[in-house]
């Protein structure tokens, strides 16, 4: 039995050819550039603030207890994380929606970049964000031994709330990736060959 033709690939697409609604729909997508150079902009902003912290940190280190350094590095890491966050953002949201970045064979080409897409993002967000939550969280737990005492800065419903945000957040996460989960399992049924009769 002959095996049917199969398609010639199709060429790709010019985008100087297409109407002149799809185009300006199309080109639209470039209204997002000064978004993502806004974002390196704030990405700039946190690193000072990690220099001008960890400057404080290192001036004061004589004089500071093992709780206060705790918290400090605490909100440092916390600083790197959103850095991160950032950086996701920044590089696989330009990647995904406005244009290729024409990393390959770069040495520095991040390894998640190969395979990104809205949903890898969305999940690679919402994993940074419990990250980024539960380190907001251990800095509450480390000063929650002062709750109920003069000048402390949080209350026993303070810390409740934000462990249920937490949790809310660990939950949400797991309904993304299940969702994604499911739609990559439909994809592949439909894309499944029919057995040969």
């Amino acid at each position: 039995m002959a095996k049917p033709a199969s398609k010639p690939p199709s060429n790709p697409v010019d985008a100087s050819h297409l109407r002149p609604l799809p185009q300006l729909i199309f080109g639209s997508r470039w209204l997002q550039l000064p978004l993502y150079l806004g974002l390196i902009v704030a990405q700039g902003v946190y690193v000072v603030l990690f220099l001008k912290e960890l400057w404080h940190l290192i001036t004061h280190a004589t004089s500071f207890s093992e709780q206060q350094i705790m918290l400090l590095v605490l909100g440092r890491i916390d600083v790197v994380m959103i850095s991160n966050l950032l950086v996701m953002v920044i590089v696989g949201g330009y990647e995904t929606f406005v244009s290729r970045l024409r990393l390959e064979g770069h040495p520095d080409q991040p390894e998640w970049l190969d395979h990104v897409n809205a949903s890898v993002l969305k999940i690679k967000l919402a994993m940074a964000i419990i990250g980024i939550s539960s380190i907001h969280l251990l800095r509450t737990f480390i000063e929650a031994g002062s709750i109920g005492q003069p000048g402390a800065r949080y209350t026993e419903t303070a810390v409740l709330w934000q462990t249920l945000i937490h949790l809310t957040f660990i939950v949400s996460a797991i309904g993304i990736a299940f969702v994604d989960r499911l739609g990559q399992v439909t994809l592949a049924r439909q894309h499944k060959p029919e057995p040969a009769e």
